[in-house]
């Protein structure tokens, strides 16, 4: 995936209509599935609550209040803390269920909804329009800030930032690797699929193989083989130039699958890739300190 438009080719499952499915919740994020799916897989995962606790919450930020959903092991803490981009669709019921699952492995996760300023996810379903109106009008800088908000709250409730990681999926991944480059407490960055190219723009001046050599923590890249969007090659080459200067960053092809391939509510979803990324997730998070 060079750009999220070339992306769409990777994007299985999702809809260009509208679809009266779901509607908003208090805090702004979505309740369910995004409207985005033509349809939730039976596949899709739902990880229950026993010996965990979490919710939404609305974290202060320059531009308003962040909608936010967190999830955290019972007790007191300290926790290491896990901050998971999502992808182009919002904070909604999958990204829900990942921070739940960080839960259950022991960390406190915090999904911010960085993209709240710039239009409704809950009640959009046209991709094109998504990327357009919502995705590319998002400045770096802002999404940043909000990260690190996320980072300040998760800090103040239980969590340690000292032993700090981020991951995320798609445009999270992309976001994953600028959040590498940014934050020097961070201690270990997971990238799902996240594009390394793109065309820059005034308020996304940088693709994450122009940081490739600025990133301050070790970077894990899970990626599909058949990925029609992201190029091997490509991916391969952010990590020669992170290397070059010195820096850590291990790249996971899963041969056969494509894009989206943890993504259980469609029909994208590749359990033996799914399964097998995730162990090595927590497993580079252990290893670096997390």
């Amino acid at each position: 995936m060079t750009n999220d438009l070339g992306a769409m080719q990777g994007l299985n499952g999702l809809a260009h209509q509208p679809l009266a499915r779901r509607g908003l919740v208090t805090t702004g994020l979505i309740a369910g599935f995004t409207l985005a799916a033509t349809r939730v897989e039976a596949q899709a995962i739902r990880t229950d609550m026993d010996g965990i606790e979490g919710g939404e919450v609305a974290i202060a930020t320059a531009g308003g209040s962040m909608p936010t959903y967190w999830a955290r092991p019972k007790g007191a803490g300290p926790f290491p803390i896990v901050l998971v981009n999502e992808e182009i669709f919002g904070v909604h019921e999958y990204i829900k269920d990942t921070c739940r699952r960080l839960a259950k492995a022991g960390y406190l996760a915090v999904a911010p909804e960085i993209y709240f300023r710039a239009g409704d996810l809950s009640k959009m379903s046209d991709i094109q329009a998504i990327i357009r109106d919502v995705i590319l009008k998002t400045p770096d800088a802002q999404m940043l800030a909000d990260l690190d908000a996320a980072v300040a709250w998760a800090a103040a409730n239980h969590g340690n930032e000292a032993r700090l990681a981020v991951t995320g999926f798609c445009r999270g991944g992309r976001n994953t690797w600028l959040y590498a480059a940014h934050n020097p407490k961070l201690k270990a960055a997971v990238a799902w699929y996240g594009p390394v190219g793109g065309t820059p723009s005034a308020i996304q001046p940088k693709t994450a193989t122009d940081i490739a050599a600025d990133l301050k923590a070790p970077l894990l890249g899970l990626y599909g083989g058949k990925d029609g969007g992201i190029p091997v090659d490509s991916v391969l080459a952010a990590q020669a130039k992170a290397r070059a200067a010195g820096k850590s960053v291990e790249i996971q092809v899963f041969p056969e699958a494509g894009h989206a391939f943890h993504a259980d509510y469609r029909p994208s979803y590749r359990a033996d890739a799914a399964i097998a990324g995730w162990a090595r997730m927590l497993a580079f998070f252990k290893a670096h300190g997390v």
